[in-house]
């Protein structure tokens, strides 16, 4: 038999897994040769994933406006996030912001070039040391605001999460490289608890840049023509893009979010999106929420991991997988032992 006719069995039994990737939240297309194909993408396979993606979210957000008010929904609307000033009591926040830094907890920790990102789960254990998050948790426009940008009532992911910058002699982090996380809409939001000066690693978002305009559409489709080839992380289907090639979107520079603690920043994080450079060593500490369902399903709930009970062990749940299957799973965060959010 010619090598031309033999067939690889491992590519037939993964054939039937990869053609059901296409309906999920699957975006690497270093993994998944139908996602990474240059004939289909081509013809607008990507192209067409995300505006399919877009438009569900949209529908679906329709069903959850009465969870925002009008200003907020506007904002979002016109920026891709929603940012807060003062959103706690300042008698509250001063609570909270105390009891979240005198937490001692078991760290989780990934490096990425010359930085540290370190999370604490917020679990039952968290919930019981830490109760002045359940002023934060149960506030009704923290979770409008979290599901109504995530188009959907699940509860997203919660965690502590320090962001130590400069920590090695190594290249810059990568996430000060302009992204989308994802090729549909997905949320993130960030409560920060210690002020956040311009030159310390803001958040930064670039206006407008969450909608699937038609340049954006073309540009996505140029872009997952090569995926396969492109630099890593954009392979893996977080793209990359050149501050340079905002104005050919029509998109306008990014907004830097030099803040004070106690904002809230919710975000759809399909638009481009970075952590800002940081010109020294510095600490930012914050309540992180995560929400990525998956895009083509038309309901906004009904995941039965969100549910109370199951929801607090997801993550130490997953963790401890993890840690059993490092390889499997592509375990990034590691044990880094009790320590205090802003411990060095």
């Amino acid at each position: 038999m010619s090598n031309s006719a033999r067939v690889n069995p491992l590519r037939l039994l993964l054939g039937p897994l990869w053609v059901l990737q296409l309906f999920t939240g699957a975006k690497a297309f270093s993994d998944n040769p139908i996602i990474g194909s240059r004939r289909l993408n081509r013809w607008g396979l990507h192209a067409f994933r995300v505006r399919l993606a877009e438009g569900m979210a949209d529908e679906r957000r329709k069903r959850l406006t009465t969870l925002v008010s009008a200003k907020d929904a506007a904002a979002f609307a016109r920026d891709g996030f929603v940012c807060v000033r003062d959103f706690l009591p300042a008698q509250v926040f001063a609570g909270l912001r105390d009891q979240v830094m005198a937490y001692e907890g078991p760290a989780r920790e990934t490096w990425q070039g010359d930085t540290i990102t370190r999370r604490y789960a917020i679990d039952n254990a968290a919930l019981e040391a830490i109760p002045t998050l359940r002023d934060l948790l149960d506030d009704r426009r923290w979770q409008g605001l979290l599901h109504f940008i995530a188009s959907d009532r699940s509860q997203p992911l919660l965690y502590i999460q320090t962001i130590l910058s400069h920590r090695f002699d190594a290249d810059p982090d990568p996430q000060t490289k302009l992204h989308a996380d994802t090729f549909h809409p997905t949320m993130k939001a960030w409560f920060f608890l210690t002020d956040v000066a311009e030159d310390q690693g803001p958040f930064t978002y670039v206006p407008g840049s969450h909608r699937a305009t038609p340049a954006r559409i073309a540009w996505e489709k140029q872009k997952s023509i090569v995926g396969p080839d492109l630099e890593r992380l954009s392979a893996r289907g977080s793209l990359r893009i050149e501050e340079s090639e905002l104005a050919t979107l029509g998109l306008p520079a990014p907004s830097a979010f030099a803040v004070p603690g106690n904002t809230l920043v919710v975000a759809d994080t399909h638009g481009f999106h970075a952590r800002g450079p940081s010109v020294r060593p510095s600490v930012r500490v914050e309540i992180f929420a995560y929400g990525r369902r998956s895009p083509f399903l038309p309901w906004t709930g009904l995941n039965l991991l969100s549910l109370p009970g199951i929801a607090e062990r997801r993550l130490p749940f997953f963790w401890w997988i993890s840690d059993r299957f490092p390889k499997l799973l592509r375990r990034a965060w590691v044990p880094a032992g009790l320590k205090r959010p802003a411990d060095p």
